[in-house]
C-alpha cells in the first residue's frame, strides 16, 4: 500500500502536467489559426461556407482583420498561460469566444477549424483553472510607463478631435486616434495635415511626447523581460525579482542535499532562493525554474540582496563543514533572530557549527545510522525512510 501511494501521486501529477500543457497548446493553436485565417480570408473570396449569404461582405472583411489582431492577443495570453499566470487565464477566457465569433462571421470554410478549436478550448480552460494561479507583479516604474503611454494617446486623440477644424483629414474620433497613433509612432503617412500654427504646435507636442512614451514603455515593459531571460540563462536573478522576495527560505550553498531541499520546499509551496557561487549548478537550477542568486553565500552583500532581513528561515547545506560554518556565521550576524539549520558531514564539527550560530545541526552519519537501524528492525515505515533508501 505504501508503494502504491507514491505511484498514484506520480500519476496524478503527470495528468495535471499533461492537461495543463494541452490547455496551453490549444490556446496557442487557436491564436495561430486566428492569425492565419484572418489573413487568408482577407485575400480569398472564392470559397465561402454556408453562412456567406447571411453575412455582409464588409462584416466578413472586418472579422478577418480583427481576427488577425485577436490572434496576436491570443499569442500573448497563451504565453502568459505557459507561465501559469492568472491574468493569462482570464485573458484567454475572454478571447476564446471572440475568436469563435470572428470565425463564424468570416463565413469561410477556412475558419471552421478556428471555431471548433475555440469551442473545445473553453472547457479545457475551466478544467485547469486551478493550475494558473501565479499573479502578475508589475513594478511602479512599469505601471507609470503604461499609464504614460495611454495618457499620451488619450491626449493626442481628444486634443486632435477638439482641433479638428484646424486639421485636414480629421472628422471623427477614430480619425483623431489614427492621427495620434501614426504621429506618436513617427510613421506619418501625410494624409492628415495641420492647417494652422496652433495645430502645428499640437502636432509637434504629440511627436515629442509620443516618442518619449514609446521609448519609456519599451524600456520599462519589454526590457525587464529580456533581462529576466538573460538572467535565467546565466543563472542569476534580476533586482526587480529580488525586491519581491518576502517570508522566503534562504538555501545557502550547493551540495548533495540541495536537490532534496529544493524538492521538499517546492512540494510544500514555500518561496525560497538558492545562493551559490557554483555557476554551473546555478545554471542547472535556473533551467528547472528554481530561483538562484549566483554569489558567495558567505558574503554579506549577496545575502542583503537576497533579502535575508525578510527570510523566514535559513538552510545551509554544502559538502564542506568549513564553508557551512562561515555561511552560518555571516547569516547569524545579519539576522540574529532568524532560525538557521545546517548539516555536519563530520560529526565532530557539530559543536563548532552550533557555536557559529546554527540553531539546528544535523549530523548526517548519526541520522543515517539511526534510520538504517529502525528500517532494518521494521520500526519505521515512513515515506522518508523509503526515499532515503532509494525505493520508488
Amino acid at each position: 500500500m505504501a508503494d502504491e501511494q507514491p505511484g498514484e501521486e506520480l500519476a496524478t501529477n503527470w495528468r495535471r502536467v499533461l492537461t495543463t500543457r494541452a490547455t496551453v497548446a490549444l490556446a496557442l493553436s487557436v491564436a495561430l489559426l486566428s492569425v492565419v485565417t484572418g489573413i487568408v480570408n482577407l485575400d480569398v473570396d472564392a470559397v465561402y461556407g454556408p453562412l456567406a449569404p447571411h453575412v455582409p461582405e464588409p462584416v466578413q472583411n472586418t472579422a478577418g482583420f480583427t481576427g488577425a489582431f485577436t490572434g496576436f492577443l491570443m499569442v500573448a495570453s497563451a504565453l502568459a498561460l505557459r507561465r501559469g499566470l492568472r491574468v493569462g487565464w482570464w485573458a484567454t477566457l475572454v478571447l476564446l469566444p471572440i475568436t469563435a465569433l470572428q470565425g463564424l462571421l468570416q463565413a469561410s470554410i477556412y475558419a471552421l477549424p478556428l471555431v471548433v478549436l475555440s469551442v473545445l478550448a473553453i472547457p479545457s480552460l475551466f478544467l485547469t483553472r486551478g493550475r494558473f494561479d501565479r499573479s502578475l507583479s508589475l513594478t511602479t516604474t512599469q505601471l507609470a510607463a503604461g499609464a504614460a503611454l495611454v495618457g499620451v494617446q488619450a491626449y493626442g486623440t481628444f486634443g486632435a478631435f477638439a482641433l479638428r477644424e484646424d486639421f485636414e483629414g480629421i472628422d471623427t474620433l477614430l480619425d483623431a486616434f489614427y492621427f495620434t497613433l501614426i504621429t506618436s509612432s513617427t510613421v506619418g503617412y501625410g494624409d492628415v495635415t495641420p492647417g494652422s500654427e496652433e495645430a502645428m504646435l499640437f502636432t509637434m507636442s504629440v511627436v515629442v511626447l509620443g516618442v518619449a512614451s514609446f521609448g519609456i514603455a519599451i524600456g520599462a515593459l519589454v526590457g525587464p523581460a529580456i533581462q529576466a531571460r538573460l538572467s535565467k540563462t546565466l543563472g542569476i536573478m534580476t533586482e526587480s525579482e529580488l525586491e519581491l522576495l518576502d517570508d522566503h527560505v534562504l538555501v545557502l550553498g550547493h551540495g548533495n542535499l540541495t536537490e532534496p531541499i529544493v524538492n521538499a520546499l517546492d512540494a510544500a509551496d514555500v518561496q525560497f532562493l538558492v545562493v551559490t557561487d557554483d555557476e554551473r549548478a546555478a545554471t542547472q537550477l535556473s533551467e528547472q525554474d528554481v530561483r538562484v542568486l549566483t554569489a558567495d553565500p558567505s558574503d554579506e552583500e549577496p545575502l542583503r540582496r537576497a533579502k535575508i532581513a525578510n527570510a523566514r528561515a535559513i538552510l545551509v547545506a554544502t559538502d564542506d563543514d568549513a564553508q557551512d560554518a562561515l555561511a552560518v556565521l555571516t547569516a547569524r550576524e545579519l539576522r540574529p533572530d532568524a532560525r538557521i539549520a545546517t548539516v555536519a558531514n563530520d560529526r565532530e564539527n557539530t559543536p563548532k557549527l552550533r557555536r557559529a550560530g546554527a540553531d539546528d545541526v544535523i549530523a548526517l552519519s548519526e541520522l543515517g545510522g539511526h534510520l538504517l537501524v529502525r528500517s532494518a528492525l521494521g520500526e519505521d515505515e515512513s515515506p522518508v525512510v523509503d526515499q532515503l533508501l532509494g525505493q520508488e
